[in-house]
């Protein structure tokens, strides 16, 4: 594996924790850290036109992680876990926006 990962696997874990315990002293409550993940989500959304979908997704990567850390709920973190959760939502919306859509098609 690329030691850049598991960089990144430890950052986040990192990052994670530091937000739960942010949450948990009531510094920021889980809707503030929940916005504040949404506006780095929109930032990545709007960086898109000048870069590949797998770009993207590499730069929405860590948001996501995050955002289903902080839904876990003092529960461990495991990043093989969240990082599975993240793929298998991204795989059921590609199959979602590939289906073909329901009704008559206009030929």
């Amino acid at each position: 594996m690329n030691t850049a990962n598991l960089q990144m696997e430890g950052v986040l874990l990192a990052l994670a924790a530091l937000c739960d315990v942010l949450k948990r002293k009531d510094v920021l409550n889980g809707d503030e850290i929940a916005a504040a993940l949404d506006r780095a989500e929109k930032g990545a959304s709007a960086r898109a036109p000048g870069l590949s979908e797998a770009n993207v997704e590499a730069i929405r990567f860590p948001i996501r992680f995050l955002c289903r850390a902080m839904e876990r709920d003092g529960d461990a973190l495991d990043y093989a876990a969240i990082a599975a959760g993240i793929g298998r939502m991204r795989d059921s919306l590609s199959v979602q926006s590939s289906s073909p859509p329901d009704g008559p098609m206009d030929l």
